[in-house]
């Protein structure tokens, strides 16, 4: 008699969710299949859709994934330094060190934009920038205070999509924070 073995995979979801971000890292999101995703997961064709109903939903579950991992990297950095330049420098680090988060969170037409869920995340992400303004020696005035957030999310953006497109082709800092470093000052300036 031979013995019937149960598979279990343990904690499916997070390794789809992983499989999916080490694919996007490799190809983009746009190339990303839920076939692909479960032979790289080592799990059936049918259990991705059976988690995540189908591409958008798995991309939704992604970006909100990377909307509170930013949120919890720009909190501790507001934590621990009090410097909107420090919370600049660790946005950049978040798109370089979570490119394929990145790379969805910030194209919702790749994923539903209206799950509550993904809302709260992005809109704790959009606090989290939003709070280290206030760090600044002399915050802008109330009326002023969404400019400015608007130009320091710009400046580290634009940055970390340029960073991560390989559009800068002059010699820049080899780490991403440091090269954003004197860039974000300008700011300041």
């Amino acid at each position: 008699m031979t013995e019937k073995r149960s598979y279990h995979h343990g904690d499916l979801r997070r390794a789809l969710l992983a499989a999916a971000a080490e694919a996007i890292a490799e190809t983009g999101p746009a190339a990303l299949s839920l076939r692909d995703l479960a032979r790289r997961a080592g799990v059936s064709h049918a259990a991705p859709a059976h988690h995540f109903g189908d591409k958008a939903g798995l991309l939704t579950a992604l970006a909100i994934e990377g909307f509170n991992r930013l949120a919890d990297a720009l909190d501790a950095s507001r934590e621990q330094t009090g410097s909107l330049l420090e919370s600049g420098v660790t946005y950049v680090r978040f798109a370089a060190d979570n490119r394929a988060h990145f790379e969805v969170m910030f194209q919702p037409s790749l994923y539903e934009r209206d799950d509550p869920e993904l809302v709260a995340a992005r809109d704790r992400s959009a606090a989290a920038l939003s709070s280290g303004v206030s760090t600044l020696d002399e915050p802008p005035p109330a009326d002023e205070a969404r400019k400015t957030e608007l130009a320091a999310w710009s400046i580290v953006h634009g940055f970390a999509t340029l960073w991560l497109s390989g559009a800068f082709f002059d010699e820049l800092e080899s780490d991403i924070g440091e090269a954003a470093r004197p860039v974000i000052r300008r700011l300041f300036e």
